[in-house]
């Protein structure tokens, strides 16, 4: 599908102009450009630049393989054997080790900056021949699948560019830009939730030594993230629904720092802490585009969905989705016909995905759901395919869903329990009164 010449004078061609330079569209670019496609990849800001979503999950693993990065991501990382649940309304705490989960091909993970990680995912683009710049903003999209797709973009320095594309990947990430641009974008009615966050230093480990796990505090109106990061910095955050938020009065640093102090683990965990960044509110936090794709476009990773970060799945949804959209534009290119086919199919991968760890992510606050992971059972091994899931390990074979079905069948067996007064312990289904968290438990 050659473009008119005469439609490129003053505008640079290419085969895929990729919006984004972060995980999502650096992916995608190294892995075009290695096909011998014409890549162009812009992204707004400068590397380095920082960026939450700091804790990585095993599947991660095989993408770094494939992009030939593992021993540049190993070399910026801390270890992460698993991830840890803590409870005060329990009194105790569990941690899920990533190597007991069914997927023994990739046992562990790492917590990064990802200002340190998304400029080394930036440079392999480079490294690969895809023409990525810094520093540039794209302001508008003109879809156009016959006469090429007409990108319009601003440098730092004012300077307006134009690129003519046959196909074009949105990998903005939470700017969302096709998404904005359709009015296809929507919050998630299943989970409204916002953040706060900052990185400490001199943060107590939750055992004697840090381990490198993530560790997950619950308490009555969301959860609190420790994530261990190099140089013994710690990145700590905190994320309720907009209710919880409205509470605040006046700035927002001495807001964290009471709702850290109002829960005991996380408290203990704290005290002479030192505050080394500012502190950072995000909201809106769980939203997806009513489309994915369309001629000769698509959008990857956050650009299409974002969900709630409790399971840390953010940027291996946004490479997995990035690397499978790389396969549609490819063959696009040479057979739209074809990759028609593909893109739906891309399309259910990528809900999948998102479903599979939305179904956790929807009852996280529910009692029924907490008393799970505080007393995990491994009947029917469904401790190993919750383990799974934590890895990442969504797009698991069905021998591999076998135990995640055992583990939903149980946690709806035990909601219908729950509205009898009845919770797990220990010493199995006890009858006590509710306590905790009040959401009740999801039917859906």
């Amino acid at each position: 599908m050659p473009l008119d010449s005469a439609a490129l004078q003053g505008e640079t061609a290419c085969d895929v102009l990729i919006i984004g330079g972060g995980p999502a569209g650096a992916t995608a670019a190294t892995l075009l450009a290695e096909k011998g496609r014409r890549v162009v990849a812009l992204e707004k800001d400068r590397h380095p630049r920082f960026h939450i979503g700091e804790s990585l999950l095993p599947l991660n693993l095989r993408i770094f393989e494939r992009l030939g990065v593992q021993d540049e991501i190993a070399a910026i990382g801390v270890h992460k054997p698993g991830a840890r649940f803590v409870s005060d309304e329990h009194g105790k705490h569990t941690a899920f080790s990533f190597a007991a989960g069914l997927n023994q091909d990739y046992t562990y993970a790492y917590q990064v900056r990802r200002s340190q990680f998304d400029e080394i995912l930036f440079r392999r683009a480079l490294a690969a021949g895809a023409d990525a710049r810094e520093g540039v903003r794209v302001l508008d999209v003109t879809l156009d699948a016959r006469g090429g797709h007409l990108v319009t973009a601003r440098g730092e320095d004012g300077a307006m560019h134009a690129f003519r594309a046959r196909y074009v990947i949105d990998a903005s990430g939470r700017d969302t830009l096709l998404a904005t641009a359709m009015g296809s974008k929507a919050r998630n009615p299943h989970n409204n939730t916002a953040a706060i966050y900052g990185h400490f230093r001199g943060v107590a480990p939750f055992g004697e030594h840090e381990d490198g796990n993530i560790t997950i505090h619950l308490f009555d109106h969301g959860w609190f993230w420790m994530i261990p990061l190099p140089d013994e910095v710690m990145s700590i955050g905190v994320v309720s629904n907009p209710g919880f938020f409205k509470r605040r009065r006046g700035p927002v640093e001495p807001f964290l720092m009471e709702t850290l102090r109002s829960v005991p683990s996380v408290a203990r965990r704290i005290e002479g802490a030192e505050l080394i960044s500012d502190v950072t509110t995000t909201g809106n936090y769980s939203y997806a585009s009513r489309v994915m794709h369309g001629d000769g476009w698509l959008m990857a990773g956050d650009a299409y969905a974002f969900i709630d970060p409790v399971f840390s799945s953010g940027v291996l949804l946004a490479m997995a989705s990035a690397e499978m959209g790389a396969e549609v534009a490819d063959a696009w290119l040479d057979d739209p016909a074809r990759a028609a086919g593909m893109a739906k199919a891309f399309e259910r991968k990528v809900k999948r995905a998102i479903g599979s760890l939305s179904w956790l992510i929807y009852r996280i606050n529910t009692p029924v759901l907490r008393d799970m992971f505080m007393e995990p059972r491994n009947r029917f091994r469904m401790r190993e395919g919750l383990v799974s899931l934590l890895a990442g390990d969504v797009h698991a074979n069905a021998n591999r869903q076998l135990p995640v079905l055992a583990f939903k069948g149980a946690f709806y067996a035990l909601s219908l329990a729950y509205r009898f007064g009845y919770r797990l312990r220990p010493e199995g289904l006890t009858k006590v009164p509710p306590s905790g968290p009040v959401t009740p438990a999801a039917a859906g």
